[in-house]
């Protein structure tokens, strides 16, 4: 029986010569990109260079796969590599025989990248403290890599309307987006035993809806049935004509919530009764010996486990630089049992370090990314690079960071920003406590660049929660902005939370002078 990495090898030539049609200009970018999103591939504005995704099944990585990816970047002279907010890594600006490559060379060190985009479910994100968080309803990393077996084992048959994302969280602070996911499933204890919450059709972009919950817990063991279940009512009720409303979102506005339940259970009972999809798992083991330290450091964190400890990185954007990622490798080769997993805000966890280990971690990388949450924000790749971006949101994130440091305010008093380059939500805004979407808007008789503004967003609450509106904002007025935000929160000598929900007349005030 052939297997799953021999047809997927067997589809790259074909593929390569597509990207070499494209590249002549013997077909458009929309021909193009049908096929392309399906093997991981996008084209750059212009068409002239090439983005592939690698898809890191939940974002977990051991060293031997974090040293490939470094590898294949430094063979491609790249410069960076990008961390994205859905646990995985692209590699920007290559040409289609280096993306062909460099999927090949992938393929046959078991990274795939095939579904990393177009109609086909994406990479199945989790809580990336998945197994060390303390405060965790139990560890969901094996149920995550069940489905995400379960897709990648037939992912070359998927006729889906659009993507499909499932999701997987811990604990109800819903780290992994379960509450905003076509399907998600979040860990809860009942009677001392594990179950999931599910819940069904949610999304962000346009018109972002927040998943409703199933009405029933679900025991572990089920989990499949219930991916297929949300399969196959996506294939029987999406929407294959319009792909503007091809989400399954749009199958519960069309219905409604009741009916749309309903639906879903139907389709439910049909794969009980017909598939044997049961899931028995055996959780890992950390045996590793801890060794304690007194440190406080708001990188550093405590796992479950005694005396073991995970360092987190950020770097500024995602925008990973190769020398950067080269100071990493070089201090986690070697260390026993270590873990990588990647973030759903562009960042890194580095796991299983005692405390020494993840104390070198921590003063080797030092400034190195993001040390405030500010520079901890999320941020799209944009314009310049994005097809379909409107507006430079890598560059607005640059400028709000050096506005800070010109004004030497270093202090950590703004939340993490979530900047999207349009109202797609790839840097996810709609879910952040300020996030900005790009657009163009006519200020003064000319067409400007600016953001529109979402405050309050969050999932880690009883219900997940869309920022609201605030209006829009010239991109060369954020930095100022924030920073007025931020000095008057500063001299309250209150937190950022207790000052916008007790302050809400002074936000008010500082939000209206920016507004256009």
């Amino acid at each position: 029986m052939e297997t799953l990495k021999s047809m997927l090898l067997k589809e790259i030539p074909s593929f390569r010569k597509l990207g070499h049609k494209f590249e002549n200009k013997e077909i458009s970018a929309l021909e193009f990109k049908a096929t392309s999103g399906g093997m991981g591939v996008y084209a750059h504005r212009g068409g002239e260079e090439f983005m592939i995704r690698l898809r890191i099944p939940s974002g977990i990585m051991n060293i031997d796969q974090l040293k490939l990816v470094y590898e294949l970047a430094k063979k491609y002279n790249l410069e960076s590599v990008h961390t994205t907010t859905r646990q995985a890594i692209q590699l920007h600006g290559l040409s289609i025989d280096g993306v062909c490559d460099i999927m090949e060379e992938a393929l046959e060190n078991d990274m795939y990248t095939r579904g990393g985009g177009g109609n086909f479910p994406r990479n199945v994100s989790i809580s990336p403290l998945s197994g060390v968080d303390k405060e965790e309803a139990f560890d969901v990393t094996q149920y995550a890599q069940a489905v995400n077996n379960h897709f990648m084992s037939k992912i070359t048959t998927y006729k889906l309307p659009r993507k499909l994302k499932v999701s997987f969280s811990s604990s109800n602070r819903d780290n992994g987006n379960a509450k905003i996911a076509d399907l998600g499933f979040i860990a809860v204890k009942k009677d001392d035993k594990e179950f999931f919450k599910v819940y069904l059709t949610g999304g962000l972009g346009k018109n972002a809806a927040k998943a409703i919950e199933f009405d029933e817990l679900i025991e572990t063991k089920d989990i499949l049935y219930y991916v297929e279940a949300i399969t196959n009512l996506f294939m029987a009720e999406g929407d294959y004509g319009n792909k503007n409303k091809a989400r399954t979102r749009y199958i519960t506005a069309r219905m409604g919530e009741g009916a749309a339940l309903e639906c879903y259970k139907k389709h439910l009972a049909d794969v009980k009764e017909n598939e044997n999809l049961d899931v028995v798992i055996e959780q890992k083991s950390y045996n590793k010996s801890g060794v304690k330290i007194e440190l406080n450091h708001n990188r550093l964190i405590e796992q479950k486990q005694e005396g073991l400890y995970t360092v987190y990185f950020h770097p500024i954007g995602g925008i990973l630089k190769l020398d950067t990622f080269k100071i990493i490798l070089d201090n986690i080769q070697g260390v026993e049992d270590v873990e990588i997993r990647l973030s759903m805000t562009e960042g890194m966890y580095i796991r299983n370090l005692n405390g020494e280990e993840a104390k070198s971690l921590l003063e080797l990388t030092q400034n190195l990314g993001g040390e405030t949450k500010l520079e901890q924000s999320a941020a799209c790749i944009g314009v310049p690079t994005c097809q379909i971006g409107i507006a430079e949101s890598q560059n607005l994130l640059n400028e709000i960071l050096d506005y800070f440091n010109e004004k030497e305010f270093n202090k950590d008093i703004l939340p993490s920003l979530r900047i999207s380059g349009c109202n797609n939500s790839c840097g996810t805004h709609q879910i952040g406590a300020l996030g900005f979407a790009g657009k163009k808007k006519r200020v003064n008789d000319v067409v400007t660049e600016a953001f529109e503004l979402h405050m309050d967003g969050g999932l880690d609450r009883d219900n997940a929660e869309f920022g609201k509106v605030r209006g829009d904002i010239c991109r060369e007025d954020i930095p100022k902005f924030l920073y007025e935000l931020a000095v008057e929160i500063d001299n309250s000598g209150v937190s950022y939370e207790e000052f916008v929900n007790n302050k809400s007349d002074v936000v008010d005030l500082i939000v209206g002078k920016y507004l256009v």
